[in-house]
């Protein structure tokens, strides 16, 4: 690694204090240590959130549950409130990764990160949950912003993420083998404003299929889902799959998902 500073402050407050000049918060550090290491990221500066223990914890608030940005993955696919509240939020954690990973990522530090192909920006995203930064509140609709892209300010750290409680939601992804990133990810949500539709992997950055949406509101079934004929245009195309094989596989973990929700 290049040579920085580092610092863990026991608080947000005491985080977003000190960052400053050439700095980055430090989450999880299952991607920015990694780049680090390889010389692809560098900075005079790490703010540690590791010892802010205001940044952790789940609670229901009303009809939301709230998870602070320091919370694990598996603190999440764990946690009985995000199962009373969210089931499948809790099965989306717990398919992150490896053990390790849950172990060790964060909710803020994937979401802040933006990868295009992570799970959690698809929860988000499906399902318009508020995320809350020292700053503002951010709705999902309005958080990400293009590849490793969000609306973030500098220095602006994210406190939690709450999301509204939903009975018929369901995730499901066809995983790469080796990473297990999602090589096309679908989160549906039957909420009380319509159904929601939220991809993963298949492009630069999650998006919401609007096509699929239009054709759930009319019949949530999982035929619904995959009669739908997605565009290709816009989507990755790589070693793993073209863009033309990734709208194919919208359709079809679309009509999964909805065919999960449905059996809760």
């Amino acid at each position: 690694m290049y040579t920085f500073d580092y610092q863990r402050p026991a608080s947000a407050a005491a985080a977003a204090s000190g960052f400053q000049g050439d700095a980055r918060y430090l989450a999880g550090g299952q991607s920015l240590i990694q780049a680090m290491k390889l010389r692809l990221s560098s900075s005079e500066r790490l703010v540690d959130l590791g010892g802010a223990a205001d940044l952790k914890g789940i609670k229901l608030d009303g009809g939301n549950v709230v998870i602070g940005a320091m919370t694990t993955h598996a603190a999440v696919a764990a946690s009985a409130e995000v199962r009373k509240a969210v089931p499948a939020l809790a099965e989306l954690a717990g398919g992150i990764g490896d053990q390790m990973v849950r172990n060790m990522g964060t909710i803020g530090g994937s979401i802040a990160n933006a990868d295009p192909a992570a799970c959690y920006p698809s929860a988000v995203l499906g399902l318009n949950a508020m995320v809350k930064t020292n700053q503002r509140t951010i709705a999902g609709d309005d958080f990400f912003t293009g590849l490793y892209e969000t609306a973030l300010k500098p220095g602006e750290l994210i406190v939690s993420v709450s999301f509204p409680s939903v009975a018929k939601a369901a995730y499901v992804k066809y995983k790469q083998p080796a990473s297990r990133f999602a090589l096309v990810g679908v989160f549906v949500a039957q909420t009380s404003a319509g159904v929601r539709v939220a991809v993963t992997g298949a492009a630069g950055s999650v998006f919401r299929c609007k096509p699929i949406e239009d054709a759930l509101n009319k019949s949530f079934t999982p035929e619904a889902a995959k009669a739908v004929k997605v565009s290709a245009d816009g989507l990755n195309s790589d070693l793993h799959g073209t863009a033309a094989y990734r709208a194919a596989m919208i359709s079809v973990m679309a009509s999964r998902a909805v065919a999960a929700a449905l059996a809760r």
